[in-house]
């Protein structure tokens, strides 16, 4: 395995990270909600790389990832039989977020919200989520895979 796609795990993490996905919350934030984040940008990043790069690439990029995202369950205190399942769950709602962002491009702002609203039912203020997303799809527009492998971009 590569460990320059350890800079892609991080650029994910960090962009989570970010207070403002969170201030217009219901709740406080949880461990599931930043996932959820996670996923999101993680899926963004895969439907905008996967056209113009190698497909082996993208699946060791994949495959780095969610070893990283079971490290990190595993981290906080599940057993192996509760990873097995919270991965499994993880999975399908990734599987979920690709196959409802994939016509992100031609949807307008109330269809995006609707899907954002959907993986984050949490959030009351989806329209800063629809800008926010819709700047980070840009910002993948504009910086190539390799950048994000040498840990290069900055958001």
């Amino acid at each position: 395995m590569n460990s320059n796609y350890i800079n892609i795990y991080n650029n994910l993490v960090n962009l989570t990270r970010n207070k403002e996905l969170y201030k217009d919350f219901k709740n406080q934030d949880t461990f599931s909600d930043r996932l959820i984040f996670f996923l999101l940008h993680f899926a963004f990043f895969l439907k905008i790389y996967k056209e113009n790069n190698d497909k082996k690439l993208l699946q060791e990029i994949y495959d780095h990832t969610f070893r990283q995202v079971e490290l990190s369950i595993r981290e906080i205190g599940y057993g192996d039989q509760s990873i097995n399942k919270k991965m499994k769950d993880y999975l399908n709602l990734f599987y979920g977020m690709i196959d409802k962002i994939h016509d992100w491009d031609n949807l307008n702002a109330k269809s995006r919200g609707f899907i954002l609203q959907k993986f984050l039912d949490n959030a009351i203020n989806i329209d800063f989520l629809v800008d926010y997303f819709e700047k980070y799809r840009l910002n993948l527009l504009n910086n190539t895979l390799n950048s994000h492998l040498k840990g290069v971009v900055k958001h």
